[in-house]
Formats: structure tokens, C-alpha cells, sequence
């Protein structure tokens, strides 16, 4: 039977940020290069589920341009046999060196392809087994047809997309592209009280106006937003009338948070502290400390006092560079996943919480 034909590695990479844009988990595993090189290798040598033949992550590692190359179906079967023998020697040219072979089958395979239903893993095989045991599903592989046309391949990705993806995955998807195209104009910000405000251009306007429409009104009772800021320090909204009523005192001088929210459903209405992260900046220990004194002095106490951390996803780079500095007692909500949110618990030594209270939370 013929193998499937061939596409170069460079078109692979760049149909893979099609099929899994922004808002894909694990999407970096899915649309490096890395991953391409696996899909190329599966296709060089024919493992498409349904046809007897799998692969190995270290064929990967094996791979060289050269014998990439070499397209024609009897070569390919031919290296076929030869990457599963044991290597005589260093291979010249070699796409990666042996020990890559854990991450492409941690990584690339097990949480990124496999995850999304692009590859399927052979089934009855011990974890220890050296057997082969990865091929991609036939829809996937079809997506790599260098036959198919720019007219085809468009709906040929959205179908695949609407079977193998999950509602929750295409609903991240969608929230992540209208933040994408919100990038590139103005940033029209509606308020609970129907105001709106213009903000600049850029990923952090996006996570403020999230913030605003979707983590608000989800999260507080009646919300009421007293401060909105930008980068540069601009001001965009200043309720002072909201502010003096609540006994704050708005100081732009004293670095104040990006937003400030009301939640006015409770009998004592509790503040909310919002830090928007699309490079830098989370409500960090020190900041929260911070911004406690400023609650405190106008008479809050702590505990209706609250500390948000936004971001625009899970997989993006700005929350796995900063979650590590997110403060005790603070909340981390996505605006990828606007329903969930993130609290990290700090317990004491006196009240010392089981998980099963926690999770009745």
C-alpha cells in the first residue's frame, strides 16, 4: 500500500497554527517545530492509525534533512526498518540529539497530540514496552495532504476542529480570537452602570475589559468598577463619588492596581484589587501587602478585601513566568475560562483546612 504523501516540514509547522490557534491547551507542544518534525517523521514512514504502523519518539531524534529527502516509498520503508535498529554510531545530521526523545513522547505526544485527539496511542502495550506505539488519526493526517487547496483546506480544519475538539476547547478558542482581533483597534470597555470607555489598543486593554464584562458580573453580587488604569498611567475611569462613599481615597500617585471593583450586593461591600499580567506585574506578596494598607486605612478590613491576578490563559507564557510570585489569599481567573477561577489557599496551623472542605468551595 502506498505511504501518504509527503509535506514539507515548514508547511506542517505553519498548518498547525491554524488547527490549534490561541486557546488551545498545551498549544505551544502542539505548533512548535518540534512537533511538526513528529507529524513529518509519522507520515515519512506511515503511521496512520488503521494501517499496522507506529512510531517510536526516538525515530524523531533520527531523522535528518538529508533522508528527508529521500520521499520515494521504497526509501522511506527502507529507513523504517533501519531507525528501529539500535544506531551503529552517531547519525550525521541528526534532527535532535537522543535524550530529545523524552520530551517529543512527554510533551509533544502524550500532553499535546494525543490530548486533542490527533494521535492515537496503541492500545495493550506495557508503559515499559520499547514497541512503537503513536499514530496519527486518519482525519488528522488528511489535514497534511499537500494536495488540498487553500479553498479546501479552510473547511477541512473546521470540521476536524468541530469533531476532535471539545466544546469547552472551541469556546476557549473563540474567546481567544475575539481578543485577538480586539488587539488591533480600540478597545470598547462597557461598564455595569452601560458607560462605556475607549482603551489603547494591546493584549492588557483586552484582559481589563474581560474583567469588566465577564469576570464581574460572574463573581460579584452588584458590581460597581471605581478605578480603571492603563499602562503609562492613564486614567480611564474614575467613579470618585462611588469611591468616597466606600471611604477609599483614589491617589493616582500611590500605585494603585490596574482596576478597582465594588462588589455592593453584600451588607459590607467588599473591594476587589485587579491586576491585569499580559507580560509582567501579579498581585506578588509585597503587592498585596500594599495594596491591603490602602483597604485598611479607609477602614476595610481583610477580609473583605480580595486580590485578583487576570490573565488571558492558562497556556499563556506571562501566567507560567509569574505564578510562582501570586500571593497566599489572592484569586488567578482567565479570561480564556471566564466561569473558573483559580484561589490560592493559604491554610493555618490552627484551622488547618481538609480537602474536603476545600472542596465544597
Amino acid at each position: 500500500m502506498p505511504l501518504p504523501p509527503l509535506l514539507p516540514v515548514a508547511d506542517i509547522h505553519e498548518r498547525l497554527q491554524t488547527i490549534f490557534p490561541e486557546g488551545t491547551a498545551n498549544r505551544n507542544y502542539v505548533t512548535r517545530e518540534i512537533a511538526a518534525k513528529t507529524i513529518f517523521v509519522m507520515l515519512y514512514i506511515g503511521a496512520v492509525d488503521g494501517e499496522d504502523c507506529w512510531l517510536r519518539p526516538d525515530q524523531v531524534t533520527r531523522m535528518s534533512d538529508a533522508q528527508a529527502a529521500l520521499a520515494d516509498d521504497p526509501e522511506r520503508k527502507r529507513w523504517l526498518q533501519v531507525s528501529m535498529r539500535p544506531a551503529a554510531g552517531d547519525i550525521e545530521g541528526r534532527w535532535y540529539a537522543a535524550n530529545t526523545r523524552e520530551p517529543i513522547r512527554d510533551e509533544t505526544l502524550r500532553e499535546g497530540l494525543v490530548r486533542v485527539g490527533a494521535v492515537k496511542e496503541r492500545e495493550g502495550l506495557p508503559t515499559t514496552s520499547p514497541l512503537p506505539r503513536y499514530a496519527l488519526t486518519p482525519d488528522f493526517a488528511a489535514l497534511f495532504d499537500p494536495t488540498l487547496t487553500e479553498e479546501q483546506l479552510r473547511p477541512s480544519i473546521e470540521e476536524w476542529q468541530a469533531t476532535y475538539l471539545s466544546s469547552g476547547a472551541l469556546a476557549r478558542i473563540a474567546i481567544m480570537r475575539r481578543g485577538a482581533v480586539a488587539r488591533e483597534g480600540n478597545v470598547l470597555v462597557t461598564f455595569p452602570s452601560g458607560e462605556t470607555r475607549q482603551m489603547e489598543p494591546g493584549p492588557s486593554s483586552v484582559i481589563s475589559k474581560a474583567v469588566v464584562e465577564e469576570f464581574a458580573p460572574r463573581f460579584l453580587g452588584k458590581p460597581g468598577v471605581i478605578w480603571v488604569s492603563e499602562s503609562r498611567n492613564r486614567v480611564v475611569a474614575r467613579d470618585d463619588r462611588l469611591a468616597q462613599d466606600l471611604g477609599l481615597t483614589i491617589e493616582p500617585d500611590r500605585n494603585l492596581p490596574d482596576l478597582i471593583l465594588a462588589d455592593l450586593g453584600p451588607a459590607d461591600p467588599i473591594l476587589v484589587f485587579a491586576e491585569v499580567v499580559a507580560t509582567a506585574g501579579p498581585v506578588s506578596e509585597a503587592r498585596r501587602t500594599a495594596l491591603l494598607a490602602i483597604a485598611t486605612e479607609a477602614g476595610f478590613g481583610e477580609d473583605q478585601v480580595a486580590f485578583l491576578t487576570a490573565y488571558a490563559d492558562r497556556d499563556d507564557s506571562a501566567f507560567k513566568a509569574s505564578v510562582s510570585e501570586l500571593a497566599w489569599r489572592s484569586f488567578a481567573w482567565f479570561m480564556s475560562e471566564p466561569d473558573h477561577i483559580m484561589l490560592l489557599h493559604m491554610g493555618a496551623d490552627a484551622e488547618r483546612a481538609r480537602l474536603s472542605d476545600l472542596m465544597q468551595t
